[in-house]
């Protein structure tokens, strides 16, 4: 979805273009279910014109160590301080379509959990997915686009833990060029791994869909009480 909710679009288009971004989301998690590996740094899809993320890291990042995995435990709310963001998290599943189900429309301050995914915090890429906007206003992504490398997310956790992200990479794919291995993919063997992903790109009123994904990438540095 675009950076900003284009309330001249029928009420019916919202759906659909809804339903096409969570179709890529589909793909990617067939592909990540058949060959999850560790990816190589860098390998993303190139951006396509019109991306409003920042891509990639930049080259004089300081980033701290990744900290060890917790155990599982079942995540509750998901804070982003440097967006304004506190949501609460619920676990997700697939439609009937296969595809990933986000949360309902009425619920857009709310981010969904892929539960049959790794648990954030605990070893593995855990995937999390938010609408940016809905028919008539912005949702819980509405600002994802312009988080930065450095920039912290905090998951908290059932077990009473608070599991702290620091965002390490941001990637706008194009819908036509996604690559799955890159946005489900655990980046390196052993870490505790989280991936944020809602729509970017522009909105495309021939197809009524977004041209883009933007995924964002963190990894395990803390944990809180």
């Amino acid at each position: 979805m675009s950076e900003h909710a284009d309330h001249e679009r029928s009420s019916g288009s919202a759906r659909l273009l809804m339903g096409t971004a969570w179709a890529v989301l589909l793909l990617g998690l067939w592909l990540w279910g058949r060959q999850v590996t560790d990816i190589r740094q860098g390998a993303a899809t190139a951006p396509g014109a019109g991306d409003l993320a920042s891509v990639g890291r930049p080259p004089d990042a300081e980033l701290p160590p990744a900290a060890r995995p917790l155990g599982d435990a079942l995540p509750q709310r998901i804070d982003i301080p440097d967006l304004g963001v506190q949501a609460p998290v619920v676990a997700r599943g697939l439609d009937r379509q296969g595809g990933v189900d986000p949360p309902p429309y009425d619920q857009a301050g709310v981010v969904g959990w892929y539960a049959a995914g790794a648990r954030p915090g605990a070893a593995g890429a855990a995937l999390m997915v938010g609408h940016v906007d809905t028919e008539t206003r912005p949702a819980v992504f509405y600002k994802l686009s312009t988080i930065r490398p450095g920039e912290s997310v905090r998951v908290v956790r059932d077990d009473g833990k608070v599991a702290e992200f620091t965002v390490d990479d941001v990637q706008v794919q194009d819908r036509d060029r996604f690559d799955a291995r890159q946005a489900y993919g655990q980046r390196r063997s052993g870490r505790a791994e989280l991936r944020l992903i809602t729509c970017g790109g522009t909105f495309d009123r021939v197809s009524r869909s977004y041209t883009a994904n933007v995924i964002v990438s963190a990894y395990l540095t803390g944990t809180g009480l």
